[in-house]
């Protein structure tokens, strides 16, 4: 990837999503044309057919921790299936706080989030596409969620105020800044004074082969993008982030391996939650 410049790398990103709101590829982002002009683009990662795509917004989900009830409780299109994880697990979110949600695509952890901190809490989801927030926005509108709101705009520069949010919520979009110290660096930035982390992501756990770093559908499909363990904790505790806890889940290596099936991903990668509080 050292061959392509970080705007490209969002500019990929950005038109895969993009699809992906519009109803095209369902599968965790991947296989977008608009990989062929770019330097070492290939296309044979999450190559799924669309009929199994279809049915990933509800198997992922519950397979990766969600249940019915959480599935049943957000309006209809908000749940993509695009995550590795469940950050609301974490959360232990309360009555009142304000929650940011980095990627939040249809909006699905914000209606969840929004479930959970009630009438005087206050819900933001960012994202860098806009067809997913506007999508997010008619999800919010046709359900008379009156305590969320969708901004544009890039996790490395969030349209957010300093000291202005409690717990920071994402489900598996980290992965896909090139740039993750900037987007931690944004997320203290805007987190209250104790103000928490509850993250789910991709992290790397062994050295990738060079043609899988060199797959930009792979790193659309929240797979090349995963920073190692050791270099994320180094990134919080510089930054100024205390109580670190980064915990893989060895549960995740069953669907993570389907997501190229035949290429043993789950030997390099695995979903973990991140969760970090700011002093």
């Amino acid at each position: 990837m050292d061959n392509i410049d970080h705007d490209q790398i969002r500019k990929v990103v950005r038109e895969n999503y993009a699809k992906v709101a519009q109803g095209g590829d369902k599968s965790c982002g991947c296989a977008s044309n608009s990989l062929e002009q770019l330097p070492m683009a290939k296309s044979s990662c999450c190559g799924s057919s669309q009929d199994l795509a279809k049915e990933r917004p509800v198997q992922d989900s519950t397979r990766m921790g969600y249940s019915t009830e959480d599935l049943s409780n957000v309006p209809d299109g908000a749940n993509m299936g695009l995550g590795c994880g469940n950050p609301q697990a974490i959360a232990a979110l309360k009555p009142g706080e304000t929650v940011l949600d980095l990627g939040s695509g249809g909006g699905f952890d914000c209606f969840l989030a929004a479930n959970q901190i009630g009438n005087n809490g206050h819900v933001i989801g960012v994202d860098m596409t806009p067809e997913m927030v506007s999508n997010a926005r008619g999800n919010a509108a046709k359900s008379g969620y009156a305590n969320v709101e969708f901004r544009l705009g890039e996790i490395e520069h969030l349209p957010v105020g300093d000291n202005s949010v409690d717990v920071i919520l994402s489900n598996c979009v980290i992965n896909l800044s090139p740039d993750k110290e900037a987007v931690y660096q944004e997320a203290f930035r805007v987190l209250k004074s104790s103000g928490r982390l509850a993250i789910s992501d991709m992290v790397s756990t062994a050295e990738m082969p060079d043609d899988l770093k060199a797959d930009l559908d792979c790193y659309c499909g929240c797979i090349t993008g995963a920073a190692r363990i050791d270099d994320l904790e180094r990134i919080l505790a510089d930054i100024g982030f205390v109580d670190i806890r980064i915990q893989p889940k060895d549960e995740s290596k069953e669907f993570v391996s389907e997501w190229v099936p035949g290429r043993n991903i789950d030997d390099f990668v695995i979903s973990s939650t991140i969760e970090a509080v700011k002093p």
